[in-house]
């Protein structure tokens, strides 16, 4: 079995509000439901519940396979993301596979210390096909979300948007969609006033 090696670091946050958000390399981490449905209810940590076997899961997947995640789930949870009890952490993906190395069976892994090779389909810019499909430019973008316009050139030249940025950009988008079904609204009882 090969296990993929990089720098990423896994983060993971709880809001005031009792929001948890994880992510591996700024990126959030998928939930894995489709082939792990320990916990409807995200990911969580400080105990060995199925929201923190949902998190093992995933965490473990991201770096080996779907064999060595299952198989590692349970003792992952109570060696690792039972201890993680802070509102926030850090977890190296080095001191996963340290830890998959350290409790793995005779011959079972394989490093692969090389990247990961990106699929070479092209595609879109995510803050490009943004502006395309609302019509504005970057510039733009940086107004309606009160940023500095070097913010949002970073986000394009990393193809990658935070998530609250995503959040922002998407109550943007509701909201001036909701606009428009108010304006042709008037636009019809103006319509109607005048006949």
């Amino acid at each position: 079995m090969a296990l993929n090696i990089n720098n990423h670091t896994f983060k993971g946050h709880k809001t005031l509000l009792g929001s948890r958000y994880v992510t591996y390399g700024e990126v959030e981490l998928p939930l894995r439901y489709e082939i792990f449905s320990k916990s409807k209810d995200g990911f969580d940590w400080g105990h060995n519940g199925p929201a923190s076997m949902q998190l093992a899961f995933s965490i473990l997947y991201q770096l080996s396979n779907m064999d060595t995640a299952t198989k590692y789930v349970l003792k992952f949870t109570q060696d690792v993301i039972k201890q993680l009890n802070s509102r926030d952490w850090k977890l190296n993906a080095r001191d996963v596979i340290k830890w998959l190395d350290e409790n793995k069976e005779e011959s079972e892994l394989i490093l692969v210390t090389q990247p990961i090779k990106k699929s070479k389909k092209k595609k879109t810019n995510i803050v490009k096909s943004i502006c395309q499909e609302l019509h504005i430019t970057q510039k733009q973008l940086a107004e309606i979300l009160e940023v500095p316009e070097g913010t949002v050139s970073s986000w394009a030249v990393k193809d990658e948007i935070p998530r609250l940025g995503k959040k922002a950009i998407e109550f943007y988008t509701i909201n001036t969609k909701n606009q428009k079904i108010v304006d042709s609204y008037k636009d019809f009882i103006h319509l109607l006033q005048a006949s």
